[in-house]
This record gives C-alpha cells, sequence and structure tokens, in this order.
C-alpha cells in the first residue's frame, strides 16, 4: 500500500489543522493505522492510533486536543488537531500496521505552529 499524507501548513498557536492519510488501496486489512510526528532533533514518535474496531490512542501531549479518525469507505485515515501548540511543530507521517509494527508510511507533511 502507498500511502499519502496531505494537510499540514502553517498555524498559529491556538488554532487547527486536519491532516489526511489516502492508502491507495483498502486499509480494512490494516489493524492499526497511526499518525507519527518528528520534530527537528527529535526522534519520531507516535502521536495517535486508530485500530480496526475504531479503538483509538493518543500519545499525552495531544490528549483532548487531537481526534483520529478513519474511513474505509474512502481508504482515509484523518488526524483533526485543535487547540495547536508550537511544540505540536513536526513532520507528520502517517503509517500502516502489519500485526504491531508500521509497515508503510506516508512521505510526511510539514506542521508548523508559530507562537
Amino acid at each position: 500500500v502507498q500511502l499519502q499524507a496531505s494537510g499540514g501548513g502553517l498555524a498559529q498557536a491556538g488554532g487547527s489543522l486536519r491532516l489526511s492519510c489516502a492508502a491507495s488501496r483498502s486499509i480494512r486489512g490494516f489493524p492499526t493505522i497511526g499518525w507519527y510526528r518528528q520534530a527537528p532533533g527529535k526522534q519520531r514518535e507516535l502521536v495517535a492510533a486508530i485500530r480496526s474496531d475504531d479503538s483509538t490512542n493518543y500519545a499525552d501531549s495531544v490528549k483532548g486536543r487531537f481526534t483520529i479518525s478513519r474511513d474505509n469507505a474512502k481508504n482515509m485515515v484523518y488526524l483533526q488537531m485543535n487547540s495547536l501548540k508550537p511544540e505540536d511543530t513536526g513532520v507528520y507521517y502517517c503509517a500502516a500496521y502489519l500485526r504491531s509494527a508500521p509497515a508503510a508510511w506516508g512521505q510526511g507533511t510539514q506542521v508548523t505552529v508559530s507562537s
């Protein structure tokens, strides 16, 4: 599967962005889809994940502000980001899991939050 992330850009602190991850084929076969981010000089970290039963989990730093969702009919996964903070700045990637680890990655979309 090929994944393409989009929707990044420049936002002010307190603002919102919605990221989209488009898959080249059905995402039903992937048990989990995750959004990761990599800030400058830092390791890539898992921000949010959604499983095939629509259960979700979030990094503590984004709980209550970010929402991950999936549309199996459109082969899309979304990340709604509200109340953005400068520390949310980074390149955001979507990833499709097989078993318990990412097996495919999107190309990343830059999110920059200004204070």
